[in-house]
């Protein structure tokens, strides 16, 4: 597209430094003028993703190329479906008659929709003159559309293509234009049929000396061939090697139902991705906000679509806030079909609701099910006139506030940023397609999501985020739906029907994918469950923001008593979370001796408490003690190492003066325990606190979050001390008892 770019800048107003989409230019025709050597010609009639690929392509070796039908009706019928074309050969005999008589000029048509060159001219001259014939036609296995005529092929070796395709041809032009102008054409007559009647024409064969390229030595049709190309990398090039003829084709041409693997191929062709020099295709076409006055940005229409309770939304929504653009330029459609998180849009709606130009909200009461919610965003969008549509679930967490600015940058019709679960293969992409459209792996998927080849990747699938150009959004009106798929599916579909190709971005780490499975919602707080489905969020939200300082070398763990080390630990939401979680199952005991909770039925030692087990977090909580407590226990009782820390105890107290305000003296059936404060002294309540008698030493200034560590049976005799006033919370383990 460079040659392209140049062309129309010359045309531009010298104030404009870049081609932003939203502006929608077209591109230019370049035709020639040339009397010998080798012009390209195609026939497009719009400038699709795969139009834009071929001219990258033909610019990247030098080509020459003659576009004809742009801009113009497609007359030839739907040849994805049914035969058709001969609207191509109608165009190119009024485009090719200006060479009828250029005896040394050598023509070459291909498609252009799914074509990509891998060589420049003077390969494709050579090769063409090799064959010793005035025109060569590609080959392919299947005797399309007419299997009828299969007998009348002549005979090909075994590793060779026996059936002439007519997606590339290459030839003289007086000998290409008398074959073109042979016979009357109707407009949706095949085209294929039409060069294979001459081609079994022996005379005609003979008068132009027609031969087909079998080997593929000049085209390679891949449909049906698949497992006869590999991609292969020199340097810093890359091109298709057929193992099955041991030759290089110069041209390739994803024909037929396996475009999901060209684009896979398309890729890496033409240098777009080789292992030496990385991604050239990322900096190509690119634009540059920075460039650009505040005032100018494109507006942007930011669909949210809720169909189920997710774990951390309230974080979602405020990274979704936190992006770095301009929110007056953005519009923001929240669908929710979840009652769940009525309060969490609400909260929302709220905090940022002026701040954006507009903020439509469809609640749970509307009853609009998932596939109109979303066909609805792209009406709402173009009502807008929205110049880019940020799509997105609350799977999607933007975690790079410019995460936004980054994919408009990037400047392609669809872009994803690629998000994965952490930790996990499971993407907001599909490498490929099985053949009936649904999930396949691709042979470099790992590569990708693994982040072992970074680039920009044309794939058939994405979900959860993902940016449209607004000029696009047009065509994807009631896309969401079809009786056959699913709403994900559907789109996607009906983008690879309109040829709009979608990429996925791995450049940069933009976010991560939230697992949703097991979300439990008749918990007080689901996200405290999260611990396994989702480690890294559910560390972010609830373990303290200084819990990692104290695992630092040079880090001194306070000791504000012998032995008594304090670290922070929790975050104050948290221990919010696990008191309310607490208070809404409401079991207290009854701080007496006789506890039918325990296997002996007898505490020596009672309190008003709930156990963990109680409420489903005992595994969680094991779990946290072995992450989270025992680096910290190892770093201050040097020499100690037990692991996993087992524990049976594990409880969240309340004390009360009208209760129980306070604990006698005791010592703790443990090896070491973990006392956490969950609320405030002075704050929530009056008094408390732990003294050590034998130490002489209390501490009653407790922090919220923050963890105290001391020896249990033995050494710390201890009491608690009696609140006064208030409630105060604490969580208790006893570790290895």
């Amino acid at each position: 597209m460079a040659l392209i770019s140049r062309l129309f800048m010359v045309c531009l107003p010298i104030f404009f430094v870049f081609f932003p989409p939203w502006s929608s230019p077209s591109i230019g025709v370049h035709s020639s003028s040339v009397d010998d050597g080798l012009l390209l010609v195609t026939v497009a009639s719009d400038e699709t993703d795969g139009f834009k690929r071929y001219m990258r392509s033909a610019n990247k070796y030098g080509l020459d190329v003659e576009v004809l039908g742009m801009g113009k009706e497609w007359r030839g019928g739907d040849m994805a479906v049914s035969v058709g074309g001969g609207y191509k050969i109608n165009l190119l005999k009024e485009g090719l008659k200006k060479y009828k008589d250029k005896k040394d000029l050598v023509l070459m048509f291909t498609d252009s929709y799914d074509v990509i060159f891998t060589g420049g001219a003077q390969e494709i001259l050579k090769m063409f003159k090799k064959f010793n014939a005035r025109v060569v036609f590609s080959a392919e296995g299947f005797c399309w559309p007419d299997a009828s005529l299969m007998d009348k092929y002549p005979e090909v070796k075994m590793n060779e293509k026996r059936f002439l395709n007519s997606g590339g041809y290459i030839g003289y032009a007086p000998d290409i234009y008398e074959i073109i102008t042979h016979n009357e054409v109707g407009d949706k007559d095949d085209d294929q049929l039409v060069y294979t009647n001459i081609f079994l024409d022996e005379n005609l064969r003979k008068k132009w000396n027609i031969k087909l390229d079998t080997r593929g030595e000049i085209f390679q049709n891949l449909n049906g061939a698949l497992d006869e190309v590999t991609l292969k990398f020199k340097g810093a090039n890359s091109y298709l090697y057929n193992v099955k003829t041991g030759t290089t084709p110069l041209v390739v041409h994803g024909n037929g139902p396996i475009k999901p693997q060209f684009n896979t191929l398309g890729n890496y062709l033409a240098d777009s991705w080789t292992p030496t020099q990385g991604c050239l295709a990322c900096g190509e076409d690119k634009i540059n906000l920075q460039e650009v006055e505040e005032q100018d940005y494109p507006t942007v229409f930011v669909g949210v679509f809720i169909d189920q309770p997710v774990p951390f939304i309230a974080e979602f929504f405020e990274k979704l806030a936190g992006q770095q653009y301009p929110k007056k330029k953005m519009d923001v459609f929240v669908y929710n079909n979840a009652n769940f998180h009525a309060k969490d849009v609400k909260n929302f709606m709220i905090k940022y609701e002026k701040k954006y130009n507009s903020f439509t909200s469809v609640p749970p009461e509307r009853g609009v099910n998932a596939y109109d919610a979303r066909n609805m965003g792209i009406d709402h969008c173009l009502k807008k006139n929205c110049q880019y549509y940020l799509f997105l679930e609350p799977e999607a967490h933007l975690d790079n506030s410019k995460t936004l600015q980054l994919l408009i940058e990037q400047n392609r019709s669809v872009i994803a940023p690629m998000f994965t679960r952490p930790g996990k293969l499971w993407s907001n992409f599909w490498g490929s397609l099985s053949s009936n459209g649904f999930y396949a792996r691709s042979e470099d998927y790992l590569d990708i999501v693994n982040s072992h080849r970074i680039g920009l990747w044309n794939v058939p699938y994405v979900r959860y985020v993902y940016l449209i150009q607004g000029n696009k959004i047009k065509q994807l009106q009631g896309g969401y739906r079809n009786d056959h798929l699913d709403h994900d599916m559907a789109i996607c579909k009906t983008m690879r029907d309109k040829n709009m190709f979608m990429y996925v971005s791995n450049q940069l780490n933009y976010g991560h994918l939230i697992d949703g499975d097991n979300y439990d919602t008749t918990r007080t707080h689901p996200d405290m469950y999260e611990m396994f489905s989702n480690p890294m969020d559910w560390e972010k939200k609830y373990i303290h923001e200084n819990y990692s300082r104290v695992l630092m070398e040079e880090y001194e763990v306070d000791m504000p008593c012998p032995d008594v080390y304090w670290f922070p630990v929790l975050s104050e939401t948290f221990c919010q979370h696990l008191i309310e979680e607490m208070e809404g199952f409401g079991q207290w005991s009854n701080g007496k001796n006789e506890d039918s909770r325990l296997d002996g039925g007898y505490e020596n030692v009672p309190t008003r408490d709930i156990h963990m087990n109680q409420v489903g977090f005992e595994r969680h909580w094991l779990h946290f003690l072995r992450v989270y407590v025992q680096p910290v226990q190892q770093k201050v009782f040097v020499g100690y190492y037990h692991d996993p820390p087992h524990a049976v105890m594990n409880f969240v107290v309340r004390y009360r003066p009208d209760e129980q305000p306070s604990l006698r003296p005791h010592h703790d059936s443990s090896t070491y325990t973990i006392n956490i404060a969950l609320n405030t002294p002075g704050v929530d309540y009056e008094g408390g606190g732990s003294n050590f008698i034998r130490q002489n030493c209390a501490v009653s200034d407790t922090k919220r979050g923050w963890a105290i560590l001391h020896p249990g049976r033995l050494t710390h005799y201890h009491e608690g001390l009696t609140t006064t006033s208030g409630t105060r919370y604490i969580m208790i383990s006893f570790v290895d008892p």
